[in-house]
């Protein structure tokens, strides 16, 4: 009897499909380098493109004043003749010969305000000789008092009237507010008004207030406030761009003046000469003729 035929029950495996491209190498080839070539230089010039867009928006337009002041070039601003500096014992010695002399961006320099006092007990070690030599000099001066919000408001008066010791035809007295410390915005009000109220008193003139611009509207927004002449530090622009009513402007803090050594803060004044005099402590003596 002949033998049946074996019938096998293997089946044969398909080959599987391809899913991707072999890199000679070995490992798949990724998906855009089956692009074309100037696809991938057109998107890197356009990435970079667009990168140098936004970071000259967010990081170099706002700040464009700053960056050339890093650079030692200062803004001085325009339409104005009525210049002066700022100083503390950063300056160091002032040559006072040179500095009445000095002239700023083409105008002379028509005044010199410096610190006197700062909190209940800190004095600068200059003042005294830089508040003479002005006078010596016929340099229209001013004092200005570092106000520390956490120390007692009517004892930094007191201790900046002591100090100061100003006197008739100088500039009213100045209260540089920078700082709010642990008060709250009412609190740092409140011990504000306190020292212009013991100063004014003792000079029968209102005090200035020396401030930031933004601080101003932040933590000095009060229309208590508004009859005291304002003194504002705003850097690195061309035009002042607080809209109420200002005296001084701080307009930068790398000047150079002939006479001081290194930069110097550098002002003007919003008025013409005549202005400017007529805000000094009058004399107590004319006032009664």
């Amino acid at each position: 009897m002949a033998a049946k035929e074996k019938t096998s029950t293997k089946t044969t495996a398909r080959p599987r499909r391809k899913t991707g491209t072999k890199r000679k190498g070995g490992g798949k080839r990724l998906f855009f380098h089956s692009w074309p070539s100037w696809w991938l230089w057109a998107g890197g010039i356009g990435a970079a493109v667009v990168y140098a867009v936004l970071f000259y928006h967010f990081f170099i337009t706002p700040y464009s004043f700053r960056w050339r002041a890093i650079y030692r070039e200062p803004n001085y601003p325009e339409g104005y003749d009525v210049r002066g500096i700022d100083i503390s014992h950063y300056q160091g010695r002032v040559e006072w010969e040179r500095v009445r002399n000095a002239r700023i961006n083409g105008d002379t320099l028509s005044f010199v305000i410096m610190k006197a006092t700062e909190g209940v007990s800190l004095a600068d070690e200059y003042f005294q000789r830089n508040f003479m030599n002005a006078r010596r000099n016929d340099i229209l001066r001013g004092a200005y008092h570092y106000f520390r919000p956490e120390e007692d408001a009517r004892r930094q008066a007191r201790f900046f009237i002591q100090t100061a010791a100003l006197e008739p035809g100088d500039l009213p007295p100045i209260l540089d507010v920078e700082e709010r410390g642990s008060l709250s915005v009412a609190e740092l009000q409140t011990r504000v008004k306190q020292w212009l109220d013991v100063v004014e008193k003792e000079y029968g003139v209102k005090p200035m207030i020396y401030t930031g611009r933004n601080f101003k509207d932040v933590c000095l927004n009060n229309k208590m406030f508004d009859p005291y002449p304002l003194w504002l530090a705003h850097y690195y622009v061309k035009e002042m761009t607080y809209n109420g009513t200002w005296a001084f402007w701080q307009h930068t803090d790398v000047g150079e003046v002939d006479g001081i050594s290194g930069k110097v803060d550098c002002n003007i004044f919003n008025g013409t000469a005549e202005d400017l005099a007529a805000m000094t402590i009058p004399d107590p003596i004319e006032d009664k003729i």
